[in-house]
Formats: C-alpha cells, structure tokens, sequence
C-alpha cells in the first residue's frame, strides 16, 4: 500500500492519464479501464473483494440483461413499423414524425438498435437527401433517451453508481419530467434549424467516399508502363489515390509513375464502378479473386460492440469468419491510407461486403454488423413468438415502473421466457453478452471508488466551494452539469459518467445540499453528446452513413447543445429540490 498522503495525487494522475488515452487516442474503452483497474488493484487502491463486489453490481447486471433483451425486441417488426410510419410529402412533416417516433421508441429500446433500423431507410428516401435526416435522426434518439431510466445505458450506469454507495436508486420514470421538456424544446429546435443541414444525396450502397484495393499480378500487361498510359487516370468514377509498393506507400500518385508487379493501387470512388478495376488486365481484387465479387453487394455498419473493432481484416481472418469479402470501406470521408486489409477497423465503418454462400447462416452478423441493406440476416419469428417479445417486455417495463418486481427479476424472467420460445439461444446470448460495456462500468465504479477513498473527490470538491462560495450551490450544479457535457464530447458518455460522478456527490456534501440533482446533472450531462461524433455511439453512426464532416456536427449541435443545457440545468433544480 503506498504511503496514504500520496494516494490522491496517484489517483489524479491516473484519471489525467485514462482520460488522454479515451480522447487522445483510438484504444478500445475496455482495453483502458482494464488497464486503469489494474493500477488501481495492485497498489491496493481496490480490495479483491470490492473488485468482485463492482463486478456483479445489481444495476451494471440488470444493464447487461437489458441489452440482450433488446436483441428479441429487434427482431420484431416493431422498428419496422416506425419506419413506414416516417416518411409523408413534406419535409418539415416527415422531420416531426421521425423526432416523435423515434424518440418514444428510444425511451424503452437501445438507441443504437433504432438509428441502425432506420439509417437504411433513410438513406433509400427518394423524396429527401439522407443528409437532411440522419443528424436529426440521431439526435432525436438521444432526447428520447433522458425520458426513463432504460433510455440509454448512461442512465443505468449512474443508477449503478447510486447503488453502489448505498443510496436509492432512481425511479423507472424519474427523468420523465425534463425529457419531455428536452425533447419538445431541443426537438423543436432541430426541426427549425433544419435548413443549416446539407442537402447532398447519399446513394445507397454505392457511396462515392469508399476505398478499393487492388492488386497488380507478375504477369500484368501494366508492368512498365506509365499509370497515364494505362488509362488510370481515367476511370469512370473512381480515383488512383495511392500505391503500396512493398512497405513503400507512394502518395500523390505521378502520371508518368511506372506500374510494377505487386504494386496494391488504392483508388476511392463510386462502389459500382469496381469492375472498371476488373476490366484492367493482370488486376484482381480480393474479393474477385475468392470468387465473391458480383453484383449483390451488401453495404453494412460496423457495430461498436464488434468483436473485431480495432483490429485489421488480415488479423481477424475476416473472409473465414464471416463468409465474406471486403470489397471496400468508407469512414465518413475521411482518407484512409494502405491497403485495405491493414487498416485498423473502427466503430461505424461502412463496409461493402461480397458474400458467399454462408453469409446469412454465420450467427455473429448481428452482433457485428448494422445492415443498411435489405439483406435479411435473421430468422423471421413467428405470430405467437413476436407478440410474446412485445408483449412480454411492456409487462416488464410495467411492472418495473410501478415497483412491484425489480428491473433484474423482470429481466431474468423476460429472458427465461424468450430462451423457452427460442426467440433467443442460449448461445447467441453468450455471444450478445456486451463485455466491453461491462469492462469499462467495472473500470469506472473501481476509479469512482478510488476518487472517494482517496480523498481525491473531497479536495476538488472543496476548491469549488471556496471558488463558489457557501449557499451558491446552483452555481456548483452548472460546474458539475459543463464539466461532464464537456468530456461526454471527447471522450464516451459513460466514461463522462464515470469521471463526474464522485465528483458531484463530493461537492453536494462540501455544501451540504441534496445530492439527486448534482447525480441528475450527471446523467443530463453525459448524455448531451451534439458537437461531435466520438461522444455518442448514434452520433458516429450517422455520421459515416452521411458522409458528414465534424462541421455539419457543431454546425447545428452547438446551438442544440447551448438551448439543452439551459433547459436542464433550469429545470433539474424544480423537479429535484436541494
């Protein structure tokens, strides 16, 4: 154990640091918190015991099981609906329907699940570009989050913390009466300011931002000639943006550059246009060469709950596992550089997929993937199957809003009854199991924990309030609120929670106030991810299925981010007293 006066500057220190890596750089979330556990564990910040104790929290368990509960839901045509219930002859009517239906949907489903059913219907709308939508559409997600406490796992994560100390948890409907203020005021903005969004199309399937790889073979007619010559240059749609020569990455690429066996030619362009590579003699691409290439290629997100985020394609033996082929990737029209199967997968990727004969059979596609194509990748349930995973779950959310059975017997019970009516597998649910998700909640209460024992909490709390003075604890509430809003944009929502939480119950101690609306400023905060993509896994999502730049984000977030923050920092002190 090191020396106590030095344990909360060692704490500091480590919260400086995992905070730098999740903002910083592109390591997984879990890989950083398991790394943050283990410097808390082995100087004996954390107990074995109180390890174990954070890993089976209640609350944490109960989000676990609520997140595979929402696979059975997915499968019912229940998103299916909302979707044909979006689109009318107006725009501005269209946007209105979309921001009530998704929304109410998102209070009781994961928001994930509902943009990722929705992004590819959006993006078919022959009536209005997909860029007009998609901002909104993930917005209107988070806003129906804040409306009950399974709305979006943040506000899981802050009951857990709650539980975790030993204090009540909050009510099913506790955040019901500022959502309803977010979503009709911060919705109504969106739909106002709506002209500021771009107004390009987004073509289905065949985006114009996607990468190709191809391969030049020994005995190509190209070798030796000029890439003017060969007519690279003047290819329908697509683009020569670099070559790989051996571990050489040559970029501009010259006219008068000559072609050499082995040569990898990075072109970007239109998906559609892939056999115009084909067409070039000597030229194969991966997915031709493995006899997939065709004219059915299907277009998918790469989940952030993927197993294979982080990791390159050659690693990941991507072919084998999926019975498919990359074709291409596009990352919101970003430039990505080197051959294909080397570049790092991240969350929200779009990637064009030839697939073979196995695609739809492999049973890890949904956890992977969000299909922004019709393909259909899952069994279709039956009549009596579907109502009992519709039914079943309002029961649940019934009971559980009314108290008379806890949010985890519920769960358990619901999915007892889906495993009998093979809605869902045993297996399949240990492979939906999020534990990255679970990773990082474990990492945060361990670095919660430590922000209290070590006095870390109190002594920041304790300059805020010599900084604020005594009585001016709405002041100290707008600290809190800024400060977690502040990190949920540059690094995850949860983490945001994580960092806040100690804090804002250290500071309603220092000034001897009620601590439920500094933990409700908490849970507001982090979920008011509008200036960027990285806060918000829907944000992202939206993002590289609109081929939107950061821009398009804090173009229209930042007045969105301003009215939301005045609505629930005004609001939380008239629901929530001192």
């Amino acid at each position: 154990m090191m020396y106590e006066f030095l344990q909360p500057y060692y704490v500091a220190g480590l919260t400086v640091l995992l905070f730098a890596l999740l903002a910083l750089t592109r390591l997984r979330p879990s890989w950083i918190f398991s790394g943050g556990v283990l410097l808390l564990y082995l100087p004996g910040f954390i107990s074995p015991e109180r390890l174990l104790e954070h890993s089976v929290n209640m609350a944490l368990i109960s989000l676990l099981l609520l997140m595979i509960a929402s696979v059975a839901l997915e499968r019912t045509r229940i998103l299916n609906w909302v979707s044909r219930q979006i689109f009318r002859t107006g725009y501005r009517v269209t946007l209105l329907r979309m921001g009530a239906l998704v929304s109410i949907s998102s209070a009781f489903l994961n928001n994930s699940a509902v943009v990722a059913s929705l992004i590819g219907v959006v993006r078919r709308s022959p009536d209005f570009p997909a860029q007009r939508l998609l901002i909104p559409l993930s917005y209107f997600a988070i806003f129906g989050g804040t409306l009950t406490l399974i709305g979006t796992s943040t506000n899981l994560v802050v009951n857990s913390f709650l539980l975790e100390r030993g204090l009540p948890g909050f009510d099913f409907f506790a955040f019901l009466p500022v959502g309803l203020a977010v979503v009709f005021i911060c919705g109504g903005l969106v739909v106002l300011l709506s002209f500021l969004l771009p107004t390009a199309r987004v073509t289905e399937g065949k985006s114009a931002e996607y990468f190709l790889d191809a391969k030049v073979a020994a005995n190509s007619p190209l070798i030796g000639k000029s890439v003017m010559e060969n007519g690279l240059r003047s290819l329908e749609g697509l683009f020569l943006v670099e070559i790989v020569r051996k571990k050489q990455l040559i970029s501009p690429v010259a006219p008068q550059m000559k072609i050499e066996a082995g040569d990898r030619m990075i072109f970007s362009g239109d998906v559609a246009h892939a056999s115009e590579i084909l067409s070039l003699p000597g030229v194969e691409m991966f997915a031709h060469s493995n006899g997939l290439l065709s004219s059915n290629l299907n277009e998918v997100l790469l989940s952030p709950s993927s197993s294979i985020v982080g990791r390159t394609l050659k690693s990941v033996d991507f072919r084998s596992r999926f019975d498919a082929a990359v074709v291409a990737i596009g990352r919101g029209g970003e430039n990505l550089s080197g051959k294909l199967g080397d570049i790092k997968l991240l969350a929200g990727d779009r990637l064009v997929l030839a697939v073979g004969p196995d695609f739809e059979k492999r049973r890890n596609l949904s956890r992977n993937f969000f299909f922004l194509s019709d393909t259909e990748v899952q069994q279709k349930l039956k009549p009596v199957q579907e109502w009992s995973a519709i039914v079943g779950f309002g029961l649940l959310v019934s009971l559980a809003a009314a108290k008379v059975m806890s949010l985890f017997t519920g769960l358990l019970l619901y999915l007892a009854v889906m495993v009998i009516l093979k809605v869902l597998r045993p297996a399949e649910i240990r492979r939906r199991i999020p534990f990255d998700i679970w990773i990082v909640i474990i990492g945060a209460l361990c670095l919660a924990d430590s922000f209290q024992s070590s006095g870390l909490a109190q002594m920041i709390s304790s300059q805020i309030f010599a900084s604020l003075g005594t009585g001016n604890h709405i002041a100290a509430l707008a600290v809190i609120f800024l400060l977690t809003l502040a990190m949920t944009e540059v690094v995850t929502n949860n983490a945001a929670a994580a960092l806040s939480f100690p804090l804002a119950l250290a500071v309603a101690e220092s000034f001897g106030v009620n601590y439920m609306p500094f933990v409700m400023a908490v849970a507001f905060g982090a979920s008011a991810s509008f200036l960027s993509p990285i806060g918000y896994q829907t944000n992202l999502m939206v993002m590289n299925a609109g081929n939107y730049h950061l821009s398009h984000f804090f173009k229209i977030g930042l007045p969105v981010s301003v009215v939301y923050s005045s609505v629930v920092l005004f609001l939380i002190p008239q629901f929530f007293y001192f």
